[in-house]
């Protein structure tokens, strides 16, 4: 499949890994002083699916250590060429997105993880949102987890979208809040499941992410 040549997974936390997630974590507790709720619900084998709520280009790292396993990602393929950058996101568990295929090659890329048994952090909502609300999710999330059985965990970041607004250059400290939620099966059916269960179980998420998300804003 396209892009098979740079799935690079090593779930083994490195030394660099380490050094990394500790000065990400030092800086994240000075800047935000996150508070974590749940993250205990988090599988810690299989095939998981950890969709947070995106109000803000930060929340992916409140998402990367709420959980003991180390956790695998997306991001743009340009950013692996920058010197330093790159190596250090392939250790934090990054894995490139061509440009010129991110839709097509992101669904192959995150079923492929998946179905190696991995943790994947995946934006449900896709492009960043803004407002209280969540409304009506893409059906990737649950397209692809019904293709991997994997779970499906909501997580609510409160917080994020003061801390760094859409317009903003650098974050601001303010305090955030992290909600997990109970996991989601997978949509199931007979065969080839349907468009209406992958739909359905797409609601569900919704509807969850909209409770963690109203959990993790109140004081």
């Amino acid at each position: 499949m396209p892009g098979d040549a740079h799935l690079l997974l090593d779930d083994r936390k490195t030394a660099i890994y380490r050094v990394a997630a500790s000065l990400l974590t030092a800086l994240s507790w000075l800047l935000f002083r996150p508070v974590v709720r749940g993250a205990q619900k988090i599988p810690l084998q299989g095939p998981v699916l950890i969709a947070p709520i995106h109000r803000s280009n930060i929340d992916f790292v409140f998402t990367l250590f709420i959980s003991p396993r180390k956790v695998f990602f997306m991001a743009k393929d340009p950013l692996f060429r920058v010197p330093v950058l790159g190596p250090l996101l392939l250790h934090l568990g990054a894995f490139p997105v061509h440009r010129e295929s991110a839709d097509r090659e992101s669904l192959h890329l995150a079923e492929e993880v998946l179905r190696r048994g991995h943790a994947l952090v995946l934006f449900p909502e896709g492009t960043r949102k803004s407002g209280p609300r969540v409304d009506a999710l893409h059906d990737g999330a649950m397209f692809i987890a019904a293709r991997t059985g994997a779970a499906v965990v909501p997580v609510g970041i409160g917080g994020s979208d003061r801390a760094m607004p859409s317009k903003a250059r650098l974050p601001r400290p303010t305090r955030i809040h992290v909600v997990v939620g109970d996991p989601l099966a997978p949509p199931v059916g007979e065969g080839r499941v349907s468009r209406s269960a992958i739909s359905a179980k797409s609601e569900e998420l919704r509807a969850a992410l909209d409770e963690v998300y109203a959990q993790s804003r109140e004081p």
